[in-house]
């Protein structure tokens, strides 16, 4: 059922004698505010997209059916689990301080919030994502498509339409992360026993901090993380934390970043705050030689044909991205083909000089995510020239095309019939949409 309704206000003006935000639209009891349309809009135009109001219209489009998604997953009982919302809000919530040198304060001072509303606000952003991305699994999960449905769907397309894709390889990787071994961490940690002397005897922390710490974010919060919640932090930095007492210095507390020795500066509830020095053991040339072997007895296996180079990157590649895939690196489509201008730099230049079809040498890189010493060695697959795209060529990718068209299709029947069974409304400002009379 739908309805255009009167301007609603999120928050009484009688009550607070100003307007908080206003309501632009509600399914059921899901509401869409201004400042949602306004974010999502605004963004897209910074970003250089056209700022016409058939755009803006769209926007509130998208917004609405993911309303409709929510309102219907409560009705069809789709859930997604707490655990798994707040594990999510977490690493969000971790990348975005690393985003503003971990500093909690200068995120709070961007946004005028305090850590846990911002928090709060993102962890109900990432359940409506969720539950969306459920819903539209549930709704499409049947769908599929057969070599006739991909023929037609690139027969359809004008020759003169057709994309030119740039140069592409395949390329896959094992990864072995350096083993650190106990004489090297035995140096770490007797190194932060010293600077923890240092403290206890008077010096500064902040200062020692800025001096030793290998944390990025030091520049600019000289160690201090600010006042964070539960599961904002790794496990074991968060229980030594609430281990201490105001003042109080850990001995060295081993992460996946390193070894910290942290002092807790004030506790409130479950939030606190605390200051940290890390330092991160580096393997000696003699864990990176172990590396080395280790890889270099699978390329062995894998050139006598003992086992396949996707077989050994899914048994022992420490990558947690690639080696679901065999070790290939793949597109956001998922395919394992990539454009040479979106390989990465180091791996482009590692392949330059080889033949398709080779495995390198054992390679020591640094990785990106966790940023440990570690080698690796690199599949060369393939390289397919610059063309216009093809089946013969470009199977996966028209095949992807032709599904998400026919699941967006389905999506738009399904739509049309969830409509039906909610309550909507919207402001009469954006009648001109018409997005109630498609």
């Amino acid at each position: 059922m739908f309805t255009i309704s009167a301007p609603l206000v999120a928050q009484d003006e009688e009550e607070t004698g100003f307007v908080v935000d206003k309501i632009i639209a509600k399914v059921d009891n899901y509401i869409v505010l201004k400042s949602e349309l306004d974010k999502a809009f605004l963004e897209y135009v910074s970003n250089g997209g056209n700022s016409s109001p058939e755009v803006r219209c769209q926007f509130l489009a998208m917004l609405l059916r993911n309303k409709l998604m929510m309102a219907k997953a409560e009705i069809d009982s789709i859930v997604v689990a707490d655990s798994e919302v707040d594990a999510n809000t977490g690493r969000r919530m971790q990348m975005i301080l690393a985003q503003y040198g971990g500093s909690p304060t200068d995120l709070e001072n961007k946004f005028g919030k305090t850590l846990e509303q911002i928090q709060l606000e993102l962890r109900d952003q990432i359940r409506e994502q969720m539950v969306v991305n459920e819903m539209q699994r549930h709704i499409t999960k049947d769908i599929t498509v057969t070599p006739n449905e991909v023929r037609r769907f690139f027969n359809r397309i004008p020759k003169d339409s057709l994309p030119y894709f740039s140069a592409e390889v395949e390329v896959a990787q094992i990864v072995k992360i350096a083993s650190v071994s106990e004489s090297q961490k035995d140096i770490t940690r007797r190194e932060l026993i010293g600077i923890r002397d240092r403290i206890l005897a008077g010096e500064n922390f902040n200062e020692l901090a800025k001096k030793y710490s290998a944390d990025p974010s030091v520049t600019t919060n000289s160690g201090e993380m600010g006042f964070v919640g539960r599961g904002m932090m790794v496990p074991e930095y968060e229980a030594a934390a609430f281990k201490l007492k105001p003042g109080e210095i850990s001995m060295p507390v081993e992460t996946s970043f390193g070894f910290h020795i942290l002092q807790l500066i004030e506790r409130r509830g479950n939030e606190y705050n605390t200051r940290h020095i890390l330092m991160s053991p580096t393997p000696s040339e003699e864990d990176l030689e172990a590396a080395k072997h280790y890889l270099d007895s699978i390329r062995t296996l894998i050139e006598n044909e003992e086992i396949t180079f996707q077989k050994a990157a899914k048994e022992y590649s420490d990558d947690v991205e690639t080696k679901g895939n065999g070790g290939f690196f793949i597109d956001e489509e998922g395919a394992t083909r990539i454009a040479v201008d979106e390989l990465d730099p180091v791996v482009f230049f590692a392949i330059d000089s080889m033949e398709a079809g080779k495995i390198s040498k054992p390679l020591v890189y640094r990785t990106d995510n966790t940023l440990k010493e570690a080698v690796r060695i690199l599949y060369y697959k393939s390289r397919t020239p610059p063309h216009l795209a093809s089946l013969k060529d470009d199977w996966q990718r028209i095949q992807n095309a032709t599904l998400n068209q026919k699941q967006n299709r389905a999506l738009e029947k399904w739509f049309d019939k969830a409509r039906q069974d909610v309550f909507i409304s919207i402001d009469p400002a954006y009648s001109y949409c018409g997005i109630l009379d498609e």
